[in-house]
C-alpha cells in the first residue's frame, strides 16, 4: 500500500502488514451505510495484526480503543461497559459486549478519527484519553525538532497499545524510518549484531533498564544506541549511576499518556555530563508551575505542574455531549520546578505527598536515600494515618540482604534527611507490586502496611 511510504517494519510478519491492513480495511467498508462510522476495540496481541488494525481504522476514520489484551474479566467488563464497542479485534472476551439497553454513545463525526489511548490501569480505573492523529503527529514534531532529526528509526520492546510503544511507532511510520519490535523477554535471545544501534532509539521503564544492566552483553548493547529514552515511572541514583558509568546515552523524560509521551526529555549528553533531572520542555509544549491558587510562579520555586501542548488529549472517553476544542491545558498530580536554565525538576506527586506531624514529605527523596545505602534492592514510601502524627513516614522494602537490621539503615539515614522524614515504621516484603511500566501500586501497598502494623500491635499487646 502506498501509504506506507518509506516506513520499514520489522517484526514477526512484517511482510504481511499492507495486506492485514487492507483486509481490515475491507471488513470497515462494510459499515460505510451507518449514520457513525463503527467502534473499533483493538487488542491484537501481534504486533503486525495490531499496526494493521490501527492504520486501518484511522484510513477508514472509525473511533478507535487502544487495549490491552492481558486485562483480565472484571477488567473487560469495565470497558465493555465503557465503550459498548461494534468491533472488537483480537479479544478473547467478546461473550462480555453487548448491553444495548445502555445508552451506546457516539462519538460526533469529524474528519480526523478519534484514537483512545487507555490510562490509569494500575489503580484499578481504566480510562481512555482522547487523542487524534493531530495530537498525536504534533508529539511527533516536538520529539524530532528537539532532537534535531529528520527520521526517526525505534528498537520497541514496550507495548503498542500503550503511549510508550504506540509513539515509537507515530515517530518511525510519520518520518519514513524504521521500527523493529521485539519482546523484552526475549531481548537475551536477539542477534544484537543484526541491530546499526548507533541509529537508534530504544525506550525503556526503569524496571527495564535495571534488567539490562545486569548482563553484560545487553549493557555493551545499549551503550551503542544513538539514544535510550527511560520514563514510565521515576528511576533510581543506583541505576543512573550505573548507567552513566557504562555510557549509556540515556535521555530522562517526562510525559504521560495525555500529552502523547514525553513534553520534557533530558539530553543525552547532558546527562552523561551528571545532569539528573527532566532536562528541558519540547518545542510542542509549555509548562507552567503554579501555585493552589492557580498564579503562576517564579523560576526555582515548587508548585503544581500544568502543561499546554498542541499534543494534549481532548479529554476522556466519552467527551461530553457539548464538548468544545479545549484551551489545551493539563494539570498534573505532580510537584517540581523550572531551574534557571530552563530544566524541568520534579520533586514528587501531590497524591502521594506525606503530611506528618504539620510537615511535608515526599516519597522520591526518602526513597532515594534509603537506595542509596545499598541495604535493599527496592523501596516504596507511603503515608499511613496516624492518631499522633496525622500520617506516619512507612518504608515497604525488599531487603537485599537479610543480615542487614533497620537500625543500620536508619543509622545511615540520620545524616541525609531530617528527623520529621525518617520512616516510622519498616515493613519487608519479597516484591513491591509494580505494573508493566514499572508503577508501583500505592494503594495496594498502603494497605500491605495497614495490616502489617496492625498485626504488630496485636502481638505487642
Amino acid at each position: 500500500m502506498e501509504f506506507l511510504g518509506n516506513f520499514t517494519l520489522v517484526c514477526d510478519r512484517s511482510d504481511q502488514l499492507a495486506q492485514l491492513t487492507e483486509q481490515f480495511y475491507l471488513e470497515l467498508t462494510q459499515f460505510s451505510d451507518w449514520q457513525t462510522p463503527p467502534k473499533i476495540i483493538l487488542a491484537e496481541r501481534e504486533p503486525v495484526r495490531f499496526l494493521a488494525g490501527f492504520l486501518a481504522a484511522v484510513s477508514a476514520k472509525c473511533p478507535i480503543f487502544l487495549c490491552n489484551p492481558n486485562w483480565a474479566k472484571q477488567e473487560w467488563e469495565q470497558v465493555f461497559d465503557l465503550v459498548q464497542p461494534d468491533i472488537i479485534w483480537g479479544t478473547s472476551y467478546k461473550e462480555l459486549v453487548i448491553d444495548n439497553n445502555k445508552t451506546n454513545y457516539q462519538l460526533p463525526i469529524t474528519n480526523y478519527p478519534h484514537i483512545m489511548v487507555s490510562t490509569g490501569g494500575s489503580s484499578g480505573k481504566i480510562k481512555f484519553a482522547v487523542h487524534t492523529w493531530e495530537t498525536l503527529t504534533a508529539s511527533v514534531r516536538g520529539f524530532t525538532e528537539y532532537f534535531q532529526l529528520e527520521k526517526v528509526n525505534s528498537f520497541c520492546v514496550l507495548p503498542l497499545y500503550h503511549v510508550s510503544g504506540l509513539m515509537q511507532f507515530m515517530r518511525c511510520f510519520t518520518t519514513g524510518g524504521k521500527l523493529v519490535i521485539s519482546a523484552f523477554k526475549k531481548l537475551a535471545d536477539y542477534q544484537l549484531d543484526q541491530l546499526e544501534a548507533a541509529e537508534f532509539f530504544i525506550s525503556l521503564v526503569p524496571t527495564q533498564l535495571q534488567s539490562l544492566l545486569q548482563n553484560s552483553d545487553l549493557t555493551t548493547w545499549l551503550s551503542q544506541f544513538q539514544t535510550v529514552l527511560l520514563g514510565g515511572a521515576p528511576a533510581w541514583d543506583e541505576i543512573l549511576e550505573k548507567a552513566r558509568y557504562y555510557q549509556i546515552r540515556l535521555a530522562l523524560t517526562y510525559g504521560m499518556t495525555e500529552t502523547a509521551s514525553q513534553i520534557a526529555a533530558l539530553k543525552p549528553d547532558d546527562f552523561l555530563n551528571g545532569k539528573v533531572n527532566s532536562g528541558q520542555i519540547l518545542p510542542h509544549a509549555k509548562v507552567l508551575i503554579c501555585n493552589d491558587k492557580g498564579d503562576i510562579l517564579n523560576t526555582n520555586q515548587t508548585g503544581n505542574i500544568t502543561i499546554q501542548a498542541e499534543s494534549l488529549a481532548l479529554g476522556y472517553y466519552p467527551l461530553a455531549a457539548n464538548h468544545q476544542p479545549p484551551v489545551p491545558t493539563f494539570s498534573t498530580d505532580d510537584i517540581g520546578f523550572i531551574d534557571n536554565k530552563g530544566y524541568l525538576n520534579i520533586v514528587g506527586r501531590n497524591s502521594d505527598k506525606i503530611i506528618t506531624g504539620g510537615e511535608n514529605v515526599y516519597p522520591p527523596e526518602i526513597e532515594s536515600a534509603i537506595k542509596a545505602t545499598a541495604m535493599v534492592s527496592d523501596v516504596c514510601v507511603v503515608g499511613i494515618p496516624d492518631q499522633y502524627w496525622g500520617q506516619a513516614v512507612t518504608a515497604i522494602y525488599v531487603p537485599k540482604n537479610l543480615d542487614y537490621s533497620i537500625a543500620e539503615i536508619q543509622n545511615l539515614l540520620k545524616d541525609k534527611l531530617s528527623k520529621f522524614k525518617l520512616p516510622k515504621h519498616w515493613i519487608p516484603v519479597e516484591k513491591l507490586p509494580r505494573n508493566s511500566q514499572g508503577k508501583i501500586n500505592r494503594q495496594q501497598l498502603r494497605a500491605i502496611a495497614l495490616d502489617s502494623i496492625l498485626k504488630r500491635r496485636k502481638t505487642q499487646r
